[in-house]
């Protein structure tokens, strides 16, 4: 968490991205949401908000998003859902460095929808538990409790069955075609698997990782087919949640950049290393220890 020389009421928020290590879709429910166990694991990369708390009650964005209407984006939204939980009559400019792909499956909306929530319930100073934030966070998607928690998870229901693990902290090669891949196609697809077995966990860490919307991913979007198969040259690779990125995991940095530079100098791509703690649980931890008066 960064403060603004120029603006001592500014502060800088983590917004980092995230990895399914594993995604399996088990089953469908009669509301059309999929049940699914998956492995979330945070990296150390991602965007960054800058918040200036307001007393106007407003909640001002910038930039613009092409092609999104400010009440379209989840970081209005989380915002105004706070404001409306808890009363506050505060507002905010909040300010978006953007650097996660829309589309990629690496979390960017829903981590910031969390980062939002998290960062303005200490700034406002709402005082709403991890548990109610995420309770907000998942009325606006399934993959916003994980942030707000912080913990790398192995998740069951929609998503929102949450149970922190610890995993090795391995090194990744992220490739990010230059596709956006909506995850309402993809689970609507008619041949997308939907009745992988249950698994207990110790089973499912025993057993090679895969991800049942890859098939489907491959077969609509051959830039992303194109990039995998070249990565699986190099290490096991797969294709996270439903979006475009595909990445490779390596035991070191220098693996995973001797990889990366043999990429084509046209292809999108970044190394980051896994994290059970997400940048964003560190960042409120160092907020709230600066902030508590002594005494």
């Amino acid at each position: 968490m960064d403060v603004n020389p120029m603006n001592p009421h500014s502060t800088t928020w983590p917004s980092p991205a995230k990895l399914n290590l594993f995604l399996y879709i088990t089953g469908q429910r009669p509301d059309g949401y999929h049940e699914l166990q998956t492995l979330f694991q945070f990296i150390d990369y991602g965007d960054e908000l800058t918040i200036t708390p307001t007393s106007d009650g407003i909640i001002h964005l910038t930039p613009e998003l092409p092609g999104v209407a400010e009440q379209d984006n989840l970081i209005w939204k989380a915002a105004k859902a706070l404001q409306k939980q808890t009363g506050c009559l505060q507002g905010a400019h909040i300010h978006l460095t953007k650097r996660l792909p829309m589309g990629g499956g690496i979390g960017g909306g829903s981590s910031n929808a969390a980062t939002v929530l998290v960062a303005l319930n200490a700034l406002w100073k709402t005082n709403l538990t991890d548990e109610q934030l995420a309770k907000i966070g998942l009325a606006l998607g399934a993959d916003v409790p994980v942030f707000i928690h912080g913990n790398a998870a192995f998740a069951q229901g929609i998503g929102e069955q949450l149970h922190p693990v610890a995993l090795d902290e391995k090194w990744f090669l992220i490739i990010r075609p230059n596709v956006s891949i909506a995850t309402k196609d993809i689970f609507t697809h008619p041949n997308l698997p939907r009745n992988t077995p249950k698994r207990d966990f110790t089973t499912l860490l025993a057993t090679e990782y895969e991800n049942d919307c890859e098939k489907i991913v491959r077969m609509l979007y051959p830039e992303v087919d194109k990039q995998l198969s070249w990565l699986l040259q190099y290490a096991p690779s797969r294709l996270t949640g439903t979006g475009s990125c595909v990445f490779a995991e390596f035991v070191s940095k220098k693996d995973a950049e001797a990889v990366l530079a043999r990429l084509p100098d046209d292809v999108s791509a970044f190394v980051a290393q896994g994290r059970n703690t997400s940048p964003l649980k560190e960042t409120l931890a160092d907020y709230q220890s600066a902030h508590t008066q002594p005494n």
